[in-house]
């Protein structure tokens, strides 16, 4: 037998185990959803004169990681991160000094939780859920964030799409998760602010909670989300409830 069809015979046992109505595994976005990426912006407005700019940048790095996976020339999300900064000075004609770039990049591995986070990772480890991180973030970036954050005591696992060189939305980070954590696709839901990780979650097979958060929207042409709502407060809310016994 082939090593995929042993793969694929592996998750279908897997699949049959899960008993319906079991509590998925959390599996959760970091940046934005669990972090605020607005602690950076006032290193972009230092640096370009506006604070705005920063969406820009994460914009041209989501774009960018993308790109890298689709081209099969996968680099870190660290290498994008900074690759992405420079494409943003050059398209303002901006000079981007050394150190406005470095502080730029380092802040990324200390960014603070949301308000409503830590709460929210408390009732829904009280509730029993499994949880663990799917970040696009590098292995020890996301070991740092977390560490920075006060959050890494909520997480059996801090797991990386570097695992497979692919960013998401490929399919292949969400079953490489439920790979590591024993369970199948069908047995994750992912937690995210961002339209596309929900998708690309789901299209993998995983339930899904989108986090609204100012600003996020979900994606019309793709499946509704079981879960929806403004903060990590009211989706941890709908999940106790979805799932008590």
């Amino acid at each position: 037998m082939t090593r995929r069809a042993l793969a694929a015979q592996s998750l279908a046992v897997l699949a049959a185990a899960q008993p319906s109505g079991a509590k998925p595994v959390l599996v959760f976005d970091v940046n934005e959803t669990l972090l605020d990426i607005r602690a950076l912006e006032p290193h972009f407005e230092k640096a370009f004169g506006s604070a705005l700019v920063m969406r820009e940048w994460f914009s041209t790095l989501l774009l960018y990681s993308m790109t890298v996976t689709l081209g099969g020339i996968y680099k870190t999300f660290g290498e994008v991160a900074g690759a992405a900064l420079d494409m943003t000075a050059r398209s303002r004609n901006a000079t981007l000094t050394a150190e406005d770039r470095a502080a730029i990049l380092a802040t990324i591995t200390k960014l603070p939780a949301h308000p409503e986070v830590a709460e929210s990772l408390t009732r829904l480890k009280q509730a029993e859920f499994r949880m663990v991180t799917l970040t696009n973030s590098a292995p020890a970036a996301v070991k740092a964030q977390m560490e920075s954050s006060g959050l890494t005591k909520y997480f059996e696992k801090l797991l990386s799409v570097d695992a497979v060189k692919k960013f998401k939305p490929a399919p292949e980070p969400y079953r490489e998760a439920g790979r590591v954590v024993g369970v199948p696709t069908s047995g994750l839901c992912m937690v995210a602010a961002h339209a596309w990780d929900i998708a690309g979650a789901m299209a993998a097979g995983c339930t899904a909670a989108f986090i609204a958060r100012p600003g996020k929207v979900l994606f019309p042409l793709a499946p509704a989300p079981r879960f929806t709502g403004p903060d990590l407060t009211s989706v941890a809310a709908q999940l106790i409830a979805a799932y008590a016994k």
